[in-house]
């Protein structure tokens, strides 16, 4: 199997699975997303293939791939060369029950005769431990079990056992249902009851979706990405991990290979204010919660730039030996060491996703006093902090420096608990963090300032180009008539964006020269080209990275500007908050059309 990044992610807030253009599942981790993965075989490709759950259609000719509307169930149409074929819906179970919602460790699929006689062959190879074999038992007419250290899974099918075990070619002659979960007897009539999963499943996904406030052009694009979005969300604790995958490269043999599938507090607060701006504010109230957990636990002190999905602090990191990664490109890193940096931004983060909480009267519980006073050890840590140095938002692992981004953020920490503190009639701390908020502004300005070249600089010491510079203007530090943004914006285009892409910055770091763009920086730029008045060029900008996504809708980190080939840890949460962000932008009014 060559591995690619042409992936329909399907999941319920608890599990995923990652299935390739064959249909097969081939990324999966139990019991979360963090775990050991039962589905390994995108980093994994040793022959005979392992960590994969494949369905094959005999004498195949064709295969298509759609998702049912607005949800994350999976249809892939399988047709052979003597008219034969089936359809194979995969889903994880998702809705709500007996007052809670039902997301279990558990994947359902279901294959059913559309034509012909088509004969399948089924390929469970799960791993375990990290990419060793799983001990196998039949356990009974119509059940299989896979011992995992992590937890034990069962399949329970109504097809014959034997024939699914031993991975012989059967005749589909009318549905088949497979439903793999926790190692328990399946209660209740299997075809009934997944048949009832499934409707069920997608009631709950159409209902989500329909409270979602989407832009009137680009609907299709903006609910795939809210959907995926969701997916991210651990919701038993409200995390929002960056990715599902761990160790898709950078670029070809690059070694910047990281696991993806933790809570950045950065990439985290970029997800819920694209959320925010459709109106899901259950994502928001989760993130929260967990949140706030953070915060008490850091009692005033150091906030980490990531944590476990549960809150875990200590995420060490480790390679795993058995597994050769991404198309052979190792290693598979589990665990990453970026939790021991020091990330100054991620206290402003924490703050402007707070913010809206004070403010929102649609939230089930809004913020108040004792929320603002927990609030303000964050503040206090970003005003002793904002013109230190650190590691900053692309995570360098061998030097420091004090980087603009982190200083910004650091007074919109300051900035937004004015905000918060005039909302709940707090005047005085509203002056006050106003007046630190104002005297951190006037040192960024001082700072990061080049005369001489007319450019906002990276760093407080160099004259360094680098795409989060953009992000002073989505969090309002400068305006985009402002002459040194207008200067600093055009000096980033000329060093940074290469064709219709744009890099992270163009200097060696800890593994050499970057050659891949990152894809949500060619977004930053797209709403700042929208803004400074280049709407035409923004919108032809968007339409083209709108080609580079999968068949799914989806993309990655990264992407070859020659080739366009996507690289990097896949859904990627930066990559889908660019689409939302951008079509809310860009798009034309509903009032344009109705």
């Amino acid at each position: 199997m060559t591995a690619s990044l042409d992936l329909w992610p399907i999941g319920n807030c608890q599990v995923s699975a990652l299935i390739d253009t064959s249909g097969a599942f081939v990324w999966g981790c139990i019991p979360r997303v963090d775990g050991d993965p039962f589905f390994s075989a995108l980093v994994g490709g040793a022959e005979p293939e392992t960590g994969l759950w494949s369905i094959d259609l005999e004498d195949r000719v064709e295969t298509t791939q759609r998702y049912l509307r607005n949800t994350p169930v999976l249809v892939t149409r399988h047709r052979d060369a003597n008219g034969g074929e089936i359809e194979v819906i995969d889903f994880c179970p998702y809705f709500r029950r007996n007052g809670r919602t039902y997301r279990p460790v558990a994947y359902a699929r279901i294959v059913r005769p559309v034509a012909g006689s088509p004969r399948i062959r089924m390929h469970l190879r799960p791993t375990c431990n990290w990419g060793n074999a799983c001990a196998v038992t039949i356990g009974g007419s119509n059940h299989i079990r896979f011992l995992s250290q992590a937890m034990t899974m069962r399949l329970t099918t109504s097809a014959p056992v034997g024939l699914v075990a031993e991975e012989r070619v059967f005749r589909v002659e009318q549905a088949q249902y497979f439903f793999l979960g926790p190692d328990e007897s399946f209660s209740g009539n299997l075809a009934e009851t997944l048949e009832q999963m499934l409707d069920a499943t997608v009631a709950e996904w159409r209902h989500w979706v329909r409270g979602l406030a989407t832009p009137v052009e680009w609907q299709d694009v903006v609910i795939r990405s809210a959907i995926t979005l969701k997916l991210c969300q651990h919701e038993e604790t409200g995390a929002i991990v960056a990715a599902l995958t761990t160790s898709v490269p950078e670029h070809a043999g690059s070694q910047r290979n990281w696991d993806y599938r933790y809570c950045w507090i950065r990439d985290a607060y970029y997800t819920v204010q694209a959320l925010n701006r459709l109106g899901a504010l259950d994502v928001l109230e989760g993130y929260l919660a967990y949140l706030r957990n953070i915060v008490d636990n850091a009692r005033g002190g150091h906030i980490q730039p990531l944590y476990g999905v549960l809150g875990e602090a200590r995420i060490d990191e480790g390679v795993a030996e058995k597994l050769p990664g991404y198309r052979g490109m190792g290693p598979v890193r589990v665990g990453n060491a970026a939790y021991s940096q020091v990330q100054h931004d991620a206290y402003g983060q924490i703050v402007l996703s707070n913010t809206q909480a004070f403010l929102d009267q649609r939230l089930l519980r809004m913020s108040g006093l004792a929320d603002f006073e927990a609030l303000e050890k964050v503040g206090e840590r970003a005003w002793d902090l904002f013109d230190k140095p650190d590691a900053g938002l692309w995570e360098l692992r061998t030097r420091q420096s004090v980087h603009t981004y982190s200083a910004a953020m650091c007074w919109a920490a300051c900035d937004r608990l004015g905000n918060a503190a005039q909302a709940i009639g707090l005047d005085d701390r509203a002056t006050f963090w106003g007046q630190r908020a104002a005297t951190i502004r006037e040192r960024i300005e001082r700072a990061a300032w080049r005369p001489e070249t007319e450019r906002m600089s990276a760093t407080f010491s160099g004259d360094d180009l680098d795409a989060s510079v953009i992000q002073l203007l989505d969090l309002r530090f400068l305006a985009p008539d402002d002459p040194r943004f207008v200067s600093t914006l055009a000096a980033i285009e000329e060093g940074l964006r290469r064709g219709s892409h744009m890099l992270r910055y163009a200097t060696e770091d800890d593994f050499g020269l970057p050659e891949t763009a990152f894809n949500v920086c060619t977004f930053w730029l797209i709403e700042a080209l929208h803004l400074t008045g280049r709407s035409a060029e923004a919108r032809a900008l968007y339409e083209e990275m709108l080609g580079r996504r999968t068949q799914s809708g989806l993309l990655s980190e990264d992407i070859d500007p020659a080739s366009g080939e996507l690289w990097g840890n896949y859904p990627q949460t930066y990559s889908l908050v660019g689409l939302i962000n951008c079509a809310v932008l860009l798009s034309k009014p509903w009032n344009t059309v109705r």
